[in-house]
Order: C-alpha cells, then sequence, then structure tokens
C-alpha cells in the first residue's frame, strides 16, 4: 500500500473522502508473470490513481478472485468509488456496477504502467530467458522493484 499517498490525507479528511463518492477514481489490472515455467503462473495485480497515475497499491498472487479481493481490501482506506478495469470476471463479481466502468478508454494510464515494469524488470517479459526459480524470489524482486520505485521506500 502506497502509505505516502494516504499519509497526504488528515485522519479527517480520510472520514469526508470516504463520504465523497464522486471525487476518487482508480484504475486496476493484472499483469502476468511465470515462476520458472510458463505452467506456474504468477500475477501482479494493483490499482493507481486515475489522475495522477500514483501506483496505490499491489498484490502478487494467482489469477484468482481472493487476489483481487486482497487488493480491494488495500485500497479501502483511500475511499475509491470509481474503479475504471478491464472485462477481468473477478471485478464484475466483487465491484459493484455502478462504481465500476470497464473498457480501454480509462485504462491507458496502467496499461502504460504495465509498458514500463515489462521493460525495466525483465521477469515480467513474455519471452525471455529471466525468470524466477522460486515464487519467493520472484515477490522478492518485483516487490522491492515497486517499493523503491514507486513508493520510495529505501531499499
Amino acid at each position: 500500500m502506497n502509505a505516502a499517498k494516504l499519509a497526504e490525507l488528515e485522519p479527517t479528511q480520510n472520514i469526508v473522502k470516504l463520504c465523497q463518492w464522486e471525487d476518487t477514481e482508480a484504475e486496476a489490472d493484472e499483469m502476468w508473470s511465470f515462476v520458472e515455467s510458463k505452467a506456474q503462473q504468477r500475477w501482479l495485480w494493483h490499482a493507481i490513481d486515475h489522475a495522477s497515475g500514483t501506483v496505490l497499491a499491489y498484490v502478487l498472487a494467482s489469477h484468482q478472485d481472493e487476489a483481487f479481493i486482497q487488493l480491494k481490501i488495500l485500497l479501502e482506506p483511500f475511499g475509491i468509488m470509481q474503479f475504471y478495469t478491464d472485462g477481468w470476471g473477478a471485478y464484475e463479481r466483487h465491484l459493484d456496477p455502478t462504481l465500476h466502468t470497464v473498457g480501454k478508454r480509462n485504462t491507458q494510464k496502467i496499461e502504460r504502467k504495465h509498458l514500463t515494469l515489462r521493460t525495466r524488470i525483465k521477469r515480467l517479459t513474455r519471452k525471455t530467458i529471466c525468470f524466477s526459480k522460486s515464487v519467493v524470489m520472484h515477490d522478492i524482486v518485483i516487490g522491492l522493484f515497486l517499493n523503491r520505485y514507486e513508493f520510495g521506500l529505501p531499499i
């Protein structure tokens, strides 16, 4: 979770933000990668602020509904009231239809973020000779990168 972005909100603002249904928007998407072989898939689920492109939170997990539920729990303190996603079923099953918009028009920033991540982290590239041999190392490498470059945390 992006603690710096969350810290910008004062506790009273946080309560007010949860009541303002129209102002907080996020793009959410998942990105495929693999560990050792393409049969062992690993997915990066993350959400960015629609206005600024700042990463709000991420989860490294399988391509199951539980992963999106974990991401949604991490996003609750931000008071997001509008989600922009692709048509993956987990979003449609776990988001209120009035707060969810499906389509490519509003997910351009997160798709661009995917391209940047694939360029910088070769483990996320579809056709590569650089891959992880264990889930732990895969998650550590991607987690360290995101924590350093997106959240500004020291390594």
